[in-house]
């Protein structure tokens, strides 16, 4: 059962098709990541499938409030510290920052220069 969570609004960084592109891209790393459950991975899934073939329940349920409310639940029933590293590192990323914390460090990095070595002179008959 996932852990109680406090409720707060966050505020928006870029307006709804931004907003609505993060979503999607914490939603796809979430089903990508090993520590959240294959079981919790179906819900999402399953509302794309659901919502590509439209016959499977018949009714007068929307498709895109399906696919909403699948995708809420899975990021609403993963672990919270999971949810809350993707979406630190998608915020990094809108905002310009590395993704990767895998950077050189200052002493890692090697100045070097570059010399263009001479061709031999080929002589042909």
């Amino acid at each position: 059962m996932p852990e109680e969570r406090e409720k707060e609004v966050i505020p928006s960084k870029g307006g709804v098709f931004n907003d609505l592109s993060n979503y999607i891209k914490l939603v796809a790393r979430l089903i990508g990541d090993k520590r959240v459950s294959p079981l919790y991975k179906l819900l999402p899934i399953g509302a794309l499938a659901y919502f590509l073939v439209p016959d499977l329940v018949p009714g007068p349920i929307d498709d895109a409030m399906v696919v909403w409310l699948g995708t809420y639940l899975f990021v609403e029933i993963c672990p919270a510290d999971v949810v809350q590293e993707h979406r630190d590192e998608l915020d990094k990323a809108v905002a310009g920052e590395p993704r990767d914390s895998n950077e050189p460090e200052e002493d890692q990095i090697v100045d070097a220069e570059f010399w263009e070595k001479e061709k031999p002179d080929i002589e042909t008959d």
